[in-house]
């Protein structure tokens, strides 16, 4: 009588049940007691995160995260809109966000690409799809969750989690003070803001609900004279009387942005304003004031400084 078992009687499927029941133990990685996980997750995060030492970022907001948690050394691009800080004027621009060339993106050879929601055309995207180069799209939401949610999603992306919390907590914290500070103020004395996005052709486009300019001027303890529609809209003359704003919005950059104080009161329409006899107008760079990135909270305070404190701002 034999005291083992012949294994040449094993037909091939039990040899090879055998084979791997003997191998498992030593090809499995040795996972930490008590995690009940057979690959950490340390390990795999290293194994998904993509390669982001050349990347092109589109979206103002998104570039001055990726410079506030210190990555900016992997930038070989950035869209038009990336005007801050300075030095991102100094990185070769791809062109607007919403009119990206697929090609120009292509030609910084990025080894990812990062852009806001709300980036475009379609097409360019699908030929930056067809590429396969890692891409990342980052929420767009107009107000402090979605900053957050934006630095966060950059964060993880560029593989630095940790920073971008830290910085999370930080500009959180210093919003969530600035909007505090501004509604302070009673209901009953807060302004009645105009934002203007243009004035071609002698029409005012304004900003309803819904909107960036919407969101800023809420936060900063005042009212949007034109929040009966959504997005932005020309307005009739009409429109623009009984919206009876106090004060005038612009911005400094752009077309027809630059347009004179006297220029925009001469507006048979809008000389009829509370904000035309006051001659009420303050400008700001429009990254700053619109980006929901980073300096937001620093936006709140300049723009209700200068609304409750100065007739006129220049930025």
């Amino acid at each position: 009588m034999k005291n083992g078992y012949d294994f040449r009687r094993l037909r091939s499927w039990e040899l090879t049940v055998a084979v791997l029941a003997v191998s498992v133990p030593f090809l499995l990685p040795v996972a930490a007691p008590g995690t009940g996980a057979f690959v950490r997750a340390s390990v795999a995060q290293e194994m998904q995160q993509p390669d982001t030492s050349r990347l092109v970022s589109v979206g103002g907001a998104i570039t001055e995260i990726i410079y506030a948690l210190g990555a900016e050394n992997r930038l070989v691009g950035r869209d038009s809109t990336s005007v801050y800080p300075q030095a991102a004027l100094k990185i070769p621009d791809v062109g607007y966000m919403r009119q990206l060339s697929a090609e120009g993106v292509m030609a910084t050879n990025p080894s990812a690409i990062i852009a806001v929601e709300g980036s475009g055309p379609p097409e360019a995207l699908a030929l930056l799809g067809d590429a396969a180069i890692p891409f990342e799209s980052v929420p767009e939401s107009y107000d402090g969750a979605g900053i957050i949610a934006k630095i966060k999603t950059v964060g993880a992306f560029l593989g630095l989690a940790d920073k971008a919390e830290a910085l999370a907590i930080q500009v959180k914290a210093d919003l969530d003070a600035a909007v505090t500070d501004a509604a302070k103020r009673p209901v009953s004395e807060r302004k009645r803001v105009l934002f203007i996005l243009s004035t071609q052709g002698g029409k005012i486009m304004a900003s309803g609900s819904g909107t960036a300019a919407d969101a800023i001027i809420a936060l900063s303890g005042m009212v949007n004279a034109t929040d009966d529609f959504q997005g932005y809209k020309a307005l009739t003359d009409e429109a623009i009387i009984e919206a009876k704003p106090d004060v005038v919005l612009m911005m400094t950059r752009g077309g027809d942005h630059a347009a004179s104080d006297a220029d925009l009161f001469a507006h048979p329409a809008l000389s009829l304003t509370p904000a035309a006899a006051a001659k009420t107008v303050i400008r700001m760079d429009g990254l700053h004031l619109l980006g929901f990135g980073p300096r937001t909270a620093g936006a709140v305070r300049e723009l209700n400084a200068a609304v409750y404190g100065k007739a006129n701002v220049s930025q």
